[in-house]
């Protein structure tokens, strides 16, 4: 059975997880989180590597030890010191972990003083005031986490999108090779590109439903068949997925397409307008009386009502009927309008490769530009560099840019946000810099005023050109901290400094509808990947995704610029 690079890095982040909440020496953990990242970004299948006697030992973050234990995860689906870590730290703990404000420590300290035994149980005792007795915590820390905990998403069994990828894509690859299928595609939310995907919902195109669906449930990674019939099967994969399989007739396509593409919002709408002109429209097709008008294209679909094709990112009811309406649908942005990347590292700080490995693979994306962006002094865990780094760092740019014919490497730093909004680098530096990323990574736990004053203060900074992920959220592992989003942009637009779509498919920070609130302001965007590595380049597409969700276009977009163009808008 395969294994998927999304699982072995997941093993590898469970295993830091448990080894943070034991107190474990912290370079241990952070050798697992760097090797799951490794993983993560490796384009090729991990498993595939072992299975042709690849040393995995030559990969950054990779030694012989975990090397092995990689090759034991391919060969029997599992790993030893995951389980005995398992049986010492309840996986409760680690769930706690992920409210805001409570690392390892404390949340084991709050589990061991209260003997509980799970979040529910957490949740009771912050209910019931016992949190605030507890040495350390207190009356704001208990109210904080029932407040989170009342959320409801701390343990919501949601896949980000580029994991659900790592499923979603080989399984339907698999479906059209089945006898019988003339075409399948993925539905849902997962085709609407939001950053995270509850379940599957796939559609293939065939006569003999039965067959399908008998060999669709034999799918190799499938744990348990939930419900089989002639036309649907709802079955779960081993990862955890909930992948639905509906077998359509070709004539029914389009309109199944539009229907289980959704979203529910945008369908209400669809079908409103089709009752206004005296049709039905459902998954089967737009219906006038029992004759079926229209349904084997969503073109067909949209004519019938009176619209031209809706993107699916668009589909959320947000406007984008009436904009179809009046011929107003945004000509939104693709990968291939990007012409390079602002936010990257290196090894000279937490990155993985060198400079000249990072300026190769950007040229090799059909890049222009990349903007080297390595952390800044403050950042002693993520190897910040020091001034004289930083300085040694602008001149070896500098001689490598004179080998590069039709590129360029631009010399840049994430730049620190200090908590009272100064930055971690004097301006006599910065001024040296072709570009400053200014980015908050840490005192999450300000108010909302403090917090949004910090950020406004460094973008008055005229050093400052892009603010790195704005909000600070990690999906499914860290809440965006507290800040006014909508101040944010009226600042960045009153000095003209950019904001920043991060698209690593943790952060996705900007959210789609601030992407939307800023273009609308008329303050630009950069979509870039903070990539870590030369296979963390490749993220670019997760936020063009995110990009196009909040309805941006070329124009929208600092990085679809050539370089002499980007440098003109980036003055201060």
């Amino acid at each position: 059975m395969p294994v998927h690079n999304s699982e072995i890095a997941a093993m590898f982040d469970h295993v830091a997880d448990l080894l943070e909440v034991q107190d474990a020496n912290p370079f241990r953990v952070r050798a697992y989180r760097n090797a799951a990242d490794t993983i993560r970004d490796q384009s090729r299948s991990v498993a595939s590597m072992v299975e042709e006697g690849e040393d995995l030992s030559e990969l950054p973050d990779i030694g012989e030890d975990l090397a092995g234990k990689i090759g034991e995860i391919v060969r029997t689906g599992n790993l030893p010191l995951l389980d005995e870590l398992s049986e010492d730290v309840p996986e409760a703990i680690v769930e706690a972990t992920r409210i805001p404000g409570i690392g390892p420590k404390r949340a084991r300290a709050l589990f061991e003083a209260l003997d509980l035994g799970s979040i529910d149980d957490l949740k009771t005792a912050a209910k019931e005031g016992r949190i605030a007795d507890i040495e350390g915590f207190g009356d704001k820390t208990e109210a904080k986490i029932l407040e989170e905990l009342e959320r409801g998403d701390i343990t919501e069994r949601r896949f980000r999108l580029d994991i659900a990828e790592d499923f979603a894509e080989p399984l339907v690859a698999w479906i059209r090779e089945i006898d019988g299928v003339d075409r399948a595609e993925i539905a849902g939310s997962y085709r609407r590109r939001k950053e995270t995907v509850g379940d599957l919902d796939i559609l293939a195109a065939g006569e003999d439903g039965g067959a399908i669906i008998d060999r669709f449930t034999e799918y190799d990674e499938v744990e348990e068949v939930v419900s089989k019939g002639k036309t649907r099967s709802t079955v779960r994969l081993r990862s955890g997925l909930n992948v639905d399989l509906r077998v359509i007739p070709e004539a029914s396509w389009g309109a199944a397409m539009h229907y289980f593409t959704g979203s529910k919002a945008h369908n209400i709408e669809g079908r409103r307008r089709a009752q206004d002109r005296d049709l039905k429209l459902n998954e089967y097709g737009i219906f006038d009386g029992e004759k079926r008008v229209a349904g084997a294209s969503e073109e067909e679909v949209y004519d019938a009502i009176g619209l031209p094709l809706i993107p699916p990112v668009l589909r959320e009811n947000r406007g984008e009927i009436k904009a179809a309406e009046k011929g107003n649908l945004p000509d939104l942005i693709t990968r291939d309008d990007l012409k390079g990347d602002l936010h990257s590292h290196t090894d000279a700080s937490d990155g993985k490769n060198t400079l000249r490995e990072m300026a190769q693979a950007a040229q090799d994306l059909g890049y222009e530009y990349l903007a080297i962006t390595d952390h800044s002094r403050s950042q002693t865990q993520a190897g910040g560099l020091s001034e004289e780094d930083l300085e040694a760092q602008i001149d070896e740019i500098a001689g490598l840019n004179e080998d590069f014919d039709g590129f360029r490497l631009l010399a840049g730093c994430e730049v620190d946000i200090l908590d009272d909004g100064r930055l971690d680098f004097p301006d006599e530096l910065l001024e040296k810099l072709d570009l400053v990323v200014a980015s908050v990574h840490s005192k999450f736990d300000l108010d909302e005023d403090a917090q949004t004053r910090r950020i406004i203060r460094a973008m008055e900074n005229p050093c400052v050109h892009i603010i790195g992920h704005p909000t600070g959220r990690q999906i499914g592992q860290r809440r965006a901290f507290d800040v006014d989003i909508e101040r944010l942009v009226d600042a960045a637009k009153d000095t003209g400094c950019v904001l920043e779509l991060n698209a690593n498919p943790i952060r996705l920070d900007l959210k789609d509808v601030h992407c939307r609130m800023a273009a609308e302001a008329g303050v630009k965007i950069a979509i870039s990947t903070d990539a870590h590595s030369t296979g963390g380049l490749g993220n670019i597409r997760y936020g063009v995704d995110q990009a196009r969700r909040g309805w941006l276009s070329a124009a929208d977009v600092v990085n679809s610029r050539g370089w002499s163009d980007l440098s003109r808008m980036l003055r201060r």
